[in-house]
């Protein structure tokens, strides 16, 4: 039988949308899922060691979130334009969604500031446009003036501290969203981990228009993913065979991390050192080659995250999972707790 995206619906309640981070970080929710025993474990994120075993290898995805949301406006004109960056493509075009869109046709310039405009060079689908940056400077510097953190839409309150919509070990800017999994974890956390006898493998993957674009399609199979630029070095790569070849989990924690790992894995699960753009689309029933487990937040109905946890765990898991955690009263999206399919 095809899969529809309605297949992936679920209620959640309006409130249970997290608006601002767990504080401390690691003290979040954590609803940890064995497979094996089909047993559902309610605990937070700091008892994560405790899940853990020796040997296990956690992925992460060290990218960077940039402030990536800036307003500009074109002269004469009393409209404001949202401009979200989304990939860099030379020194000084970007590849953007741009709000309201149809008012920004090719040859628009906007001003930002007045040290920064746009011309719009080329206009997409979805509000996707090609933009030239004109300034004086570094980009880089213009934009932490001008910038904003570039939150979800149903995130309505103001992040008071930028640096916690990244996680304590980003490290390659290049973003429009953080890897939220991530987000849970604290150096003193990270630090427990070793000791319990794991460790942490970097991968990286820059999130772009596939974290923003609905699935608008009907049929599942009919969504097409949009291309994210990603890096698996030789180092990680080294590290996460040993860990398939002496059987020993590895743990992807996000579904960034999983696109990585599942792009560059073979047939046997090893993966090669590489550098690309991924489009893979994850859904029931991939089949895993590399992921023995994935720790991630709670993800929108109907989105391809839920796609990927229900190729994991099983579509009608998954959903009852979730309607578990609603009951249960566990925050949701970006900035809300955290589960562990193990």
């Amino acid at each position: 039988m095809e899969l529809l995206t309605r297949d992936f619906w679920y209620d959640l309640p309006e409130e249970l949308i997290a608006q601002t981070p767990a504080e401390p970080r690691d003290s979040s929710r954590l609803m940890v899922y064995s497979r094996a025993e089909d047993k559902v474990t309610h605990a937070h994120f700091y008892d994560l060691p405790d899940f853990l075993k020796s040997g296990d290898l956690l992925v992460i995805n060290n990218t960077k979130v940039i402030p990536a949301r800036i307003f500009a406006h074109m002269d004469g004109r009393e409209t404001t334009f949202e401009i979200l960056l989304l990939r860099r493509l030379d020194y000084c075009r970007w590849e953007c969604i741009m709000r309201p869109a149809r008012k920004a046709r090719k040859g628009s310039v906007l001003r930002v500031s007045d040290e920064l405009t746009a011309t719009v060079e080329d206009a997409g689908e979805y509000g996707v446009r090609t933009v030239k940056f004109d300034f004086d400077g570094v980009f880089e510097d213009i934009l932490d003036r001008v910038g904003n953190m570039p939150l979800p839409p149903y995130i309505h309150e103001k992040l008071e501290d930028k640096t916690r919509y990244n996680t304590v070990y980003s490290k390659t800017e290049g973003s429009a969203a953080a890897p939220t999994a991530g987000l849970h974890f604290t150096p003193e956390l990270m630090e427990r981990v070793r000791e319990k006898g794991a460790d942490f493998a970097e991968v990286l993957l820059h999130i772009g228009l596939g974290t923003f674009r609905p699935v608008k399609a009907e049929k599942v199979t009919e969504h097409e993913m949009h291309s994210e630029h990603f890096e698996l070095s030789p180092s990680a790569a080294e590290k996460i065979n040993a860990a398939k070849r002496e059987g020993r989990r590895v743990i992807a924690v996000g579904t960034t991390a999983v696109r990585v790992l599942e792009s560059a894995a073979g047939a046997d699960g090893t993966v090669q050192p590489c550098t690309g753009e991924t489009k893979i689309f994850i859904y029931p029933p991939y089949k895993f080659k590399c992921v023995d487990a994935l720790i991630t937040n709670f993800h929108l109905p109907e989105s391809t995250l839920i796609m990927l946890v229900s190729a994991l765990v099983g579509r009608e898991k998954t959903l009852e999972l979730y309607n578990t955690a609603v009951k249960e009263r566990y925050r949701f999206f970006s900035f809300g707790d955290s589960c562990f399919f193990m």
